[in-house]
């Protein structure tokens, strides 16, 4: 594998790192806005449930849990209060450790890949990229390495020759067909 192949699976490894952080910088001013003195909670709930879906999906379970959370008095509110904070500071905490949980997963996991996210596009037409430059009898080598039994650095080891195979200017042809593909070159427009 070439130096520049290299420099460039570091670097959409680096741009995912740099989204992630993107995303619990985003939900660390969430977290922020709680304590704002013209703090508006349906409004703060709405928006913290579009991030939290556009990052995990809209079936999350992070997403029920800030939905189901109250901010103004109820006669029923009052009657559960404990009396030692305030029904608004028991919403504000509850709504700050969903977060606080969706951060902790971030920094754990990274991004989910989920249905409703663009990554499984991406994903497909990077393997497509890839597919495109080779030759049948290349993919058929490839799927039997990707399935065999074989250690992991072995794949790798296996999946470099075949690289090699494809020769110079046919890695080049797959590197620039991956960084010139529309739907590449909007993520790494975002990741500036």
């Amino acid at each position: 594998m070439s130096n520049t192949t290299i420099e460039i699976i570091i670097y959409l490894y680096r741009n995912d790192k740099r989204m992630v952080n993107k995303e619990i910088k985003l939900l660390e001013r969430q977290i922020e806005k709680l304590s704002a003195s013209d703090f508006d909670f349906e409004a703060w709930k709405k928006y913290s449930v579009i991030i939290l879906s556009r990052i995990f999906g809209d079936n999350d379970e992070k997403i029920k849990q800030l939905k189901n959370i109250d901010f103004e008095f109820s006669s029923w509110s009052l009657r559960d209060a404990s009396g030692n904070e305030s029904y608004e500071e028991g919403s504000k905490r509850l709504a700050t450790e969903v977060l606080k949980a969706a951060i902790d997963e971030l920094k754990i996991y990274g991004i989910p890949n989920i249905d409703n996210n663009n990554k499984d596009v991406v994903s497909r037409e990077l393997l497509n990229i890839i597919l495109d430059e080779l030759k049948g009898s290349q993919v058929k080598e490839l799927s039997k390495i990707l399935s065999s039994s074989d250690s992991m650095t072995e794949k790798k080891r296996r999946v470099k020759e075949l690289i090699k195979e494809i020769g110079e200017y046919g890695s080049y042809d797959i590197i620039t067909n991956i960084i010139t593909n529309p739907l590449i070159v909007g993520l790494v427009i975002e990741g500036k």
